[in-house]
């Protein structure tokens, strides 16, 4: 097992972009390996002629840059290591941690012929000052946790594990690159994980908004993880938090507002990602209700327990990121009384995905299909099972096993 899991999906991202006069902005939830991808950028680098003197590397939540948390030391510091009349790049790692660090970067592209790669841990990158100042002159590229696919390139398995095992062990352990020096030893991914979510609540949610209710923003993490896939709103759940004998027991009542706002905070952290729902014959958003999904179920499992009685929903989660990973945008479908999973778009390309565990059983089949034989186009349409089946489409609407749609197959 190796830490440096080669990742080419995003490494050709950043190769794709470079030299390009715009700035490279690698996000995601911490420890999902993006200093390892800027890492194995620098190699790329290295090994493709660019002098070590014209790479300068930064990690700004290292002490030894403890002095240049804000932006006119750290661009002084950073000004001297440049060399003039050659191509520099510029990679930082955490740089949240500079403030007004926007300032700096564009100075940076104004003065010097530099290419700039960037990570960070929350979306607060994005601030209003960013979006003004570096406005159409940086690319977001989002890093997630490991797909199935990288997932069993990242493990060494034994041969006598069939397929069926790796992905049961997938759904338990989740993908996050730091737990694979545990083997799969329950309670110590266990313990790394909650490390891992404990300093992304402190650090970049805590630390960042003026929250004083640390066990309420831990309820609504819990019931997102335990809702995954549901439809909900933040005033339904308030209302579920208000009425939990411990919070009624104290006279508190949970605003919709407030819940909100802490789900804002855990999107901005990474930990959850909202998908909006889109009425299909009427060619709009909803702005009323959405669904929410867990960046890893590994941080689920650690969280509640690992539980297999809800697995439409965890195999849901499962499909929904790897649509991210594709770079589609992703919408919930309701057309008539009904949903589909999952609208999937690229500029040039629609899909219908609806996602359940088994098509076995006519109610079932019926239930699935409904919704896509409603839509009125003809964009591709999918269901994706864990069944194993000759039955490759039913009545044109393609069937694939889920494992076999991870794994590109």
């Amino acid at each position: 097992m190796t830490d440096r899991i080669p990742r080419p999906i995003y490494l050709n991202k950043l190769i794709e972009f470079k030299d390009k006069d715009i700035v490279k902005i690698v996000t995601g939830i911490r420890r999902c390996g993006k200093s390892t991808l800027l890492d194995l950028f620098e190699d790329y680098l290295l090994g493709n002629g660019v002098n070590k003197a014209n790479i300068i590397h930064m990690n700004m939540e290292s002490l030894k840059y403890r002095e240049l948390s804000e932006y006119i030391s750290f661009y002084e510091y950073v000004s001297k290591q440049i060399i003039s009349n050659e191509k520099n790049y510029l990679i930082f790692d955490e740089l949240q941690a500079v403030t007004h660090w926007e300032k700096a970067i564009e100075s940076f592209r104004i003065d010097f012929d530099v290419d700039i790669y960037i990570t960070g841990s929350n979306s607060y990158l994005f601030s209003s000052e960013f979006s003004t100042l570096l406005s159409g002159r940086y690319v977001e590229i989002r890093l997630l946790p490991l797909s199935f696919k990288e997932f069993l390139t990242f493990y060494n398995f034994e041969q006598s594990i069939q397929m069926d095992e790796k992905f049961q062990m997938y759904l338990q352990y989740g993908g996050m690159p730091i737990i694979s020096q545990f083997g799969f030893n329950t309670a110590r991914i266990n313990e790394t994980l909650e490390g891992v979510y404990n300093t992304v609540i402190v650090r970049d949610i805590l630390e960042r908004n003026k929250v004083t209710d640390h066990s309420l923003l831990n309820k609504i993490v819990r019931f997102l993880a335990d809702n995954i896939g549901s439809i909900t709103s933040p005033n339904n759940i308030g209302n579920v938090l208000s009425n939990e004998k411990e919070i009624k027991q104290g006279k508190i009542n949970v605003a919709g507002k407030t819940v909100d706002k802490y789900i804002r905070m855990l999107k901005n952290a990474f930990i959850f990602y909202s998908v909006e729902r889109y009425d299909i014959k009427g060619r709009q958003l909803l702005k009323t209700l959405e669904k929410n999904y867990i960046v890893d179920l590994g941080f689920r499992n650690m969280l509640l327990g690992y539980r297999d009685v809800d697995r439409g929903h965890i195999l849901e989660n499962v499909v929904f990121l790897e649509l991210l990973r594709r770079d589609y945008s992703v919408h919930i479908g309701k057309i008539v009384d009904t949903e589909v999973d999952f609208i999937a778009e690229k500029p040039n390309e629609k899909l219908y995905i609806q996602v359940t565990e088994t098509m076995a059983g006519e109610e079932t089949k019926k239930r699935e299909l409904r919704p896509l034989k409603l839509i009125p186009d003809n964009y591709e349409k999918i269901v994706l099972s864990m069944d194993k089946s000759y039955v490759s489409s039913y009545e044109g609407i393609k069937a694939i096993n889920i494992i076999d749609y991870l794994l590109g197959k």
